[in-house]
Order: C-alpha cells, then sequence, then structure tokens
C-alpha cells in the first residue's frame, strides 16, 4: 500500500513496477499542466518555443502512438486523423493560446484513458516479452517492455520541462502533486 495513488508500489512485480513509474509521471505531469488558462498553456522560457500546451499535445499524440502503431501496427485514428496529425514532425508541440484549453485537457486525458486500456489488454494477452509491431530496418522487433520504458522516458524527459514552465507560470514547484489532488480542468 502506497500513501498516495500515483506512488508506485514499494515491493511489487516488474509490470507493477514499470506501470507505476509511468502512472506517477503521468500524475506529476498532468499537476504541473493542469488548472491553467490559453495564456498559461502558451508560457514560454527564454528563447524555447516550447509550452505546456504544446507539451500536454505532444504527450497525448506519444500515448496513443505508442500502443496503437508501435505496438499493434495500426493508425492512430481517432481524434488524430481530424486534427491533421499524421505521426510525423513537430505539429504536435505546437499550442495556439486560441485553442480550447478544456479541449486540450480532455484531448490528453483521452490518449491516457485509451492508452492505459490497450496496455492493460496488451500485458493480459502476452506480457512484457511479447514482441510489438515496431521493428528495426534489420527485421529484429521491440518488446512491450521496451515500449512502456520508451513512454516513460518520454515523460521523465517532458516532466523536466513542464517543471520549469509552471514555475514561469506562476511559481509552482514541487516533485508530486500534493496530497488528495485530482486534476481540475
Amino acid at each position: 500500500m502506497t500513501d498516495s495513488p500515483w506512488e508506485p508500489p514499494l515491493a511489487g512485480t516488474e509490470v507493477e513496477h514499470l506501470v507505476g513509474a509511468l502512472d506517477r509521471l503521468r500524475a506529476t505531469f498532468r499537476w504541473k499542466a493542469d488548472d491553467l488558462d490559453a495564456a498559461g498553456l502558451a508560457t514560454r522560457v527564454g528563447a524555447s518555443t516550447l509550452t505546456l500546451g504544446g507539451l500536454l499535445k505532444h504527450l497525448a499524440a506519444c500515448e496513443d502512438f505508442m500502443f496503437t502503431t508501435k505496438l499493434r501496427g495500426e493508425p492512430v485514428g481517432a481524434p488524430w486523423d481530424a486534427l491533421g496529425w499524421d505521426g510525423m514532425g513537430s505539429w504536435e508541440f505546437t499550442f495556439d493560446a486560441t485553442e480550447p484549453p478544456e479541449q486540450l485537457y480532455a484531448l490528453w486525458d483521452g490518449a491516457v484513458e485509451r492508452s492505459r486500456a490497450r496496455l492493460d489488454a496488451a500485458l493480459a494477452d502476452g506480457g512484457l516479452d511479447q514482441l510489438a509491431h515496431l521493428a528495426w530496418s534489420d527485421g529484429r522487433r521491440v518488446s512491450l517492455r521496451r515500449c512502456v520504458c520508451d513512454l516513460i522516458e518520454e515523460y521523465g524527459r517532458h516532466t523536466g520541462h513542464a517543471d520549469l514552465l509552471r514555475e514561469a507560470v506562476d511559481g509552482r514547484v514541487g516533485e508530486d502533486p500534493p496530497a488528495g489532488w485530482q486534476p481540475r480542468s
């Protein structure tokens, strides 16, 4: 038992630790990006064009791309096809302050919900050792374990960015959400 729902187990299985680490990063990232208006989501630091809004969109795309295209070999589909994203380039890093924040939060929340369901189904179907659709040019395929670790790495990198961006918006700092925190947006 842990003190908060996003804390990984103290002594669990490999799956529990990997999924727990991913969920902790998801919660920390969502807390860093939570409850902002369009101006807050569009705030930049220094010369960088990176914003919390862009990171929300990017990580939402990563969630769907990882457990749809990379794992199963399927197109990402809705809602991405209607938004014009094809999985290439850096479109998903962009955020325009005219975009409604509630739609952006719903995009990320929906992607995480779909991702959790796809990961749970894949774990039930073949565990971490199963091979994903994604293959290197020599034909070697990655495992589901590698996909989960890659998503953990992606969140780790961008949660660090979110720390700096959120502090610039309103001074929010901290490693984890406070006890009892729930997304407000």
